[in-house]
Protein backbone atom coordinates (compact mmCIF):
# COMPACT_ATOMS: atom_id res chain seq x y z
CA UNK A 1 0.00 0.00 0.00
CA UNK A 2 1.47 3.55 -1.10
CA UNK A 3 1.10 6.87 -0.09
CA UNK A 4 1.33 5.68 4.06
CA UNK A 5 2.72 7.74 6.79
CA UNK A 6 3.94 6.28 9.99
CA UNK A 7 1.87 6.99 12.53
CA UNK A 8 3.23 5.31 16.00
CA UNK A 9 6.29 4.28 17.14
CA UNK A 10 7.67 2.56 21.07
CA UNK A 11 10.73 3.06 22.87
CA UNK A 12 11.52 1.07 25.58
CA UNK A 13 12.70 3.17 28.85
CA UNK A 14 13.96 1.54 32.54
CA UNK A 15 12.51 4.75 34.49
CA UNK A 16 9.16 6.02 32.71
CA UNK A 17 9.13 8.82 35.34
CA UNK A 18 12.40 10.03 34.06
CA UNK A 19 11.38 9.47 30.40
CA UNK A 20 8.20 11.57 30.72
CA UNK A 21 10.24 14.27 32.07
CA UNK A 22 13.30 14.15 29.01
CA UNK A 23 10.25 13.99 26.16
CA UNK A 24 7.95 16.63 27.52
CA UNK A 25 11.53 18.81 27.67
CA UNK A 26 11.52 18.48 24.04
CA UNK A 27 8.27 19.88 23.39
CA UNK A 28 6.21 16.75 22.97
CA UNK A 29 2.76 16.83 24.24
CA UNK A 30 1.73 14.27 27.05
CA UNK A 31 -1.36 13.07 25.91
CA UNK A 32 -2.02 10.04 27.87
CA UNK A 33 -0.38 8.18 31.20
CA UNK A 34 -1.51 4.63 32.25
CA UNK A 35 0.30 4.22 35.26
CA UNK A 36 -0.43 0.53 36.22
CA UNK A 37 0.60 -0.63 32.43
CA UNK A 38 3.90 1.87 32.83
CA UNK A 39 3.60 3.77 29.51
CA UNK A 40 2.64 7.16 28.47
CA UNK A 41 1.91 8.38 25.19
CA UNK A 42 3.26 11.68 23.32
CA UNK A 43 1.57 13.46 20.26
CA UNK A 44 3.94 14.89 17.89
CA UNK A 45 3.67 17.88 15.69
CA UNK A 46 0.21 19.23 15.87
CA UNK A 47 -1.46 17.70 18.93
CA UNK A 48 -4.85 18.58 18.31
CA UNK A 49 -4.91 16.90 15.20
CA UNK A 50 -3.25 13.57 16.38
CA UNK A 51 -0.85 13.06 13.20
CA UNK A 52 2.01 11.30 14.75
CA UNK A 53 2.41 9.35 18.03
CA UNK A 54 5.66 8.11 20.49
CA UNK A 55 4.69 5.71 23.02
CA UNK A 56 7.24 5.11 25.45
CA UNK A 57 7.08 2.13 27.85
CA UNK A 58 8.77 1.35 30.97
CA UNK A 59 10.33 -2.17 31.02
CA UNK A 60 12.73 -4.31 33.25
CA UNK A 61 16.66 -3.80 32.48
CA UNK A 62 16.30 -7.32 31.07
CA UNK A 63 14.18 -6.32 28.43
CA UNK A 64 15.55 -3.29 27.31
CA UNK A 65 16.77 -2.43 23.77
CA UNK A 66 17.57 0.21 22.04
CA UNK A 67 16.03 1.53 19.66
CA UNK A 68 16.46 4.58 17.31
CA UNK A 69 13.82 7.12 15.54
CA UNK A 70 14.47 10.71 14.15
CA UNK A 71 12.00 13.76 14.46
CA UNK A 72 11.36 15.70 11.14
CA UNK A 73 12.09 19.45 11.27
CA UNK A 74 13.11 22.66 8.89
CA UNK A 75 16.91 23.16 8.09
CA UNK A 76 16.18 26.73 10.31
CA UNK A 77 14.47 24.72 13.18
CA UNK A 78 17.77 22.20 13.00
CA UNK A 79 19.81 24.67 12.55
CA UNK A 80 19.10 25.85 16.17
CA UNK A 81 19.30 22.59 17.52
CA UNK A 82 22.42 22.59 19.15
CA UNK A 83 21.12 25.78 21.71
CA UNK A 84 17.93 24.41 22.40
CA UNK A 85 19.30 20.91 23.40
CA UNK A 86 22.17 22.18 24.88
CA UNK A 87 19.82 24.50 27.74
CA UNK A 88 18.62 21.48 28.64
CA UNK A 89 21.78 20.09 28.89
CA UNK A 90 21.81 16.95 26.23
CA UNK A 91 24.80 16.75 24.24
CA UNK A 92 24.78 15.71 20.40
CA UNK A 93 26.80 13.06 19.61
CA UNK A 94 29.34 12.57 17.15
CA UNK A 95 28.14 10.46 14.33
CA UNK A 96 29.89 8.68 11.12
CA UNK A 97 33.16 9.21 12.50
CA UNK A 98 32.28 13.12 12.06
CA UNK A 99 32.46 15.53 15.44
CA UNK A 100 29.37 17.32 16.58
CA UNK A 101 30.00 20.69 15.77
CA UNK A 102 27.25 20.84 12.97
CA UNK A 103 24.82 18.86 11.05
CA UNK A 104 26.42 15.32 9.19
CA UNK A 105 24.57 15.52 5.82
CA UNK A 106 23.41 11.69 4.66
CA UNK A 107 23.65 12.58 0.47
CA UNK A 108 22.13 9.33 -0.46
CA UNK A 109 18.77 11.41 0.97
CA UNK A 110 19.99 14.19 1.18
CA UNK A 111 18.98 15.12 4.80
CA UNK A 112 20.72 16.77 7.67
CA UNK A 113 20.98 15.38 10.93
CA UNK A 114 21.97 16.20 14.59
CA UNK A 115 22.09 12.58 16.92
CA UNK A 116 21.71 12.50 21.18
CA UNK A 117 20.70 10.25 22.98
CA UNK A 118 17.30 10.09 25.49
CA UNK A 119 18.50 9.26 29.42
CA UNK A 120 18.05 5.48 28.46
CA UNK A 121 20.49 5.97 25.62
CA UNK A 122 17.83 5.67 22.74
CA UNK A 123 19.31 7.04 19.63
CA UNK A 124 17.40 10.05 18.58
CA UNK A 125 17.90 12.48 15.56
CA UNK A 126 16.46 15.84 14.92
CA UNK A 127 16.07 15.37 10.67
CA UNK A 128 16.04 18.08 8.11
CA UNK A 129 15.32 16.78 4.23
CA UNK A 130 16.97 19.09 1.67
CA UNK A 131 16.40 20.62 -1.16
CA UNK A 132 19.44 19.65 -3.36
CA UNK A 133 19.27 16.50 -5.31
CA UNK A 134 21.04 13.43 -3.62
CA UNK A 135 24.98 13.34 -4.41
CA UNK A 136 25.13 9.26 -3.14
CA UNK A 137 29.18 9.28 -3.93
CA UNK A 138 29.90 12.18 -1.24
CA UNK A 139 28.54 9.74 1.74
CA UNK A 140 28.54 11.09 4.88
CA UNK A 141 29.54 14.36 5.78
CA UNK A 142 29.35 18.04 7.61
CA UNK A 143 26.65 20.20 6.45
CA UNK A 144 28.90 22.75 5.48
CA UNK A 145 30.69 20.70 3.01
CA UNK A 146 27.83 19.44 1.66
CA UNK A 147 26.71 23.31 1.38
CA UNK A 148 30.14 23.50 -0.79
CA UNK A 149 29.08 21.51 -3.66
CA UNK A 150 26.79 23.72 -4.43
CA UNK A 151 28.76 26.86 -4.77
Amino acid sequence: MKNMELYETHVKTVDLETAVRFYKSLGLELAYYLEDRRVAFFFLGNAEKKQQMLGVWEVNKHEFVRSHFAFKVTLEQLRSIPEFLHAKGIEISPSFGLDASEPVVHAWMPAACYYFSDPDGNSLEYLALLDQEPKTELGVLHLSEWEKTFQ
